[in-house]
């Protein structure tokens, strides 16, 4: 019994300042790491970064941090610090190549709050997909089609394409194509579409609508109708004054050409 209280006192005369130490080490540094994540914080709220990347650039201070104090506690144990650092840098190297194209699709995701191409709301054309914007991620970004569908796109694909935002500017130009036939009156059809035009008030006065002939084609005059909308007017504009066309055409007598075929029969004899 006498051996084992010598043993003890013995191991608590020489590890236990050591001990003692670390655990300090870790509280103090714990504290240290919350009040890092802090001014990253503030740092980062004067700088009006996107709350996103703040919260991100905060825990990853407040991760690294922590992993400080623990190699320094380590250390004051005896612990060989150099192997333990050469473990936690091959881990990270091998989690780096397992996770290289989320890694890539975070990066994506940083470039996309930091220089925002389009926000929550805009309706915008990416990776193939049309839709409005619901969720910026660090990762992937959710647009709402028209069709109601959510489609959840990886930020890598994003900034590897053409980005088409159809909000941002405020207004949208709305092309239309409408034809009537050569033996009919271009004037009175020109001023049958800007009637039209200017009755809907949804139709921007500034820039004013283009109406011009674009083009002689085979069987038919083609003008091209060119009003502006608020984006959100956009399809119901183009569709109402598609119908408005056809039937004030009607009315008026003039018509819309389409594509016939004559076919002759011949009778052998």
């Amino acid at each position: 019994m006498e051996y084992w209280i010598e043993r003890g006192k013995d191991l608590i005369a020489t590890w236990g300042p050591q001990v003692v130490a670390a655990i300090v080490i870790l509280i103090l540094g714990w504290f240290a790491a919350k009040l890092i994540r802090g001014v990253v914080k503030r740092v980062a709220g004067r700088a009006k970064l996107d709350p996103t990347v703040t919260s991100f650039v905060a825990a990853l201070a407040y991760y690294l941090a922590l992993v400080v104090v623990l190699i320094a506690a380590a250390g004051r144990l005896g612990i060989p610090t150099g192997s333990f650092i050469a473990v936690i840098g091959a881990a990270g190297l091998a989690i780096g190549f397992a996770l290289q194209g989320s890694l890539a699709n975070f990066a994506a995701g940083v470039m996309l709050i930091t220089f925002r191409p389009f926000k929550i709301g805009d309706v915008v054309e990416v990776a193939g997909e049309i839709g409005s914007v619901k969720e910026i991620s660090m990762f992937s970004t959710t647009v709402l089609r028209g069709d109601n569908k959510r489609v959840t796109i990886p930020n890598g694909n994003i900034t590897g394409g053409n980005i088409v935002n159809y909000t941002v500017e405020g207004k949208l130009r709305i092309d239309m194509i409408f034809g009537i036939g050569y033996g009919d009156d271009i004037k009175k059809a020109k001023e049958i579409i800007e009637g039209i035009l200017a009755a809907d008030e949804r139709i921007l006065k500034d820039p004013a609508p283009t109406i011009a002939v674009a083009e002689l084609a085979d069987s038919s005059v083609n003008f091209a109708v060119r009003p502006w909308s608020k984006p959100g007017d956009y399809w119901g504009v183009k569709f109402d004054v598609t119908e408005a066309v056809k039937l004030a055409f009607d009315k008026e007598g003039i018509s819309i050409p389409f594509p016939q075929q004559d076919v002759h029969m011949h009778q052998a004899a």
